[in-house]
């Protein structure tokens, strides 16, 4: 599904990711590689392949857009040395997504310094047009220079109710001036856009929420979101 933010077209993808075609860039955000290992270290076991399949999505996504440039908008990884902790095989996995595309690592809560033993560039936010990329939505000041923000960070999920039935999904969340990402990584949870943790970063009038289906994208007006 095609939105604009600012004038820049977006297109939301079921997978989560964000492709913008005038710059042929993908965006992801919210990887965390290496979570399970991360979880296992202070002993809490889970099952161990979501790095797995994290980086299997990527593929398919990349192969799907072609990308010249990915952002990978923070908290890529779960801890500060996950990378370090990056099997081999998945390592040179990931390198061969990174080959003849230029790559850009948002830093996050999660993993504020750069990845190790990986290329491309970490940077804490990226202009790019009319859009600036940061792990975090800023909440003092609004918009930065007129630019519309892209973020993660907080993992939306939107809940609606139809003939009885409840629905509740990840989604990309916006107004027109600011978009927040869904989490990509596949052990991450998801929080509601009606918590007070969204409050103050949409204009109310214009807020939709972009929900995540099997094959489509399901636009959400605000009316529509529930609780839960």
């Amino acid at each position: 599904m095609q939105v604009e933010l600012l004038g820049a077209a977006l297109i939301c993808d079921p997978s989560g990711a964000l492709f913008l075609p005038d710059y042929a860039a993908l965006v992801v955000s919210d990887l965390h590689l290496e979570k399970g290992s991360s979880f296992a270290r202070r002993g809490q076991l889970l099952p161990p392949y979501d790095t797995a399949a994290t980086l299997g999505m990527l593929a398919r996504i990349i192969e799907r857009y072609q990308p010249k440039t990915v952002i990978s908008l923070g908290d890529s990884f779960h801890d500060v040395r996950a990378s370090e902790r990056l099997p081999a095989l998945y390592a040179i996995k990931l390198k061969s997504m990174m080959e003849r595309r230029d790559w850009v690592w948002i830093t996050g809560n999660h993993d504020p310094e750069r990845p190790a033993n990986l290329p491309g560039e970490s940077v804490e936010e990226l202009a790019l047009g009319p859009l600036i990329f940061r792990h975090e939505p800023k909440r003092a000041g609004g918009r930065d220079g007129g630019r519309g923000e892209i973020a993660g960070h907080l993992h939306p999920a939107a809940r609606i109710v139809k003939y009885g039935q409840s629905v509740r999904r990840p989604c990309f969340v916006s107004d027109g001036q600011r978009l927040i990402m869904p989490a990509f990584g596949a052990y991450t949870g998801a929080l509601n856009i009606l918590d007070r943790a969204f409050h103050g970063l949409f204009a109310e009038a214009t807020l939709r929420a972009y929900m995540l289906g099997a094959k489509r994208i399901y636009s959400i007006a605000r009316g529509a979101l529930r609780h839960g």
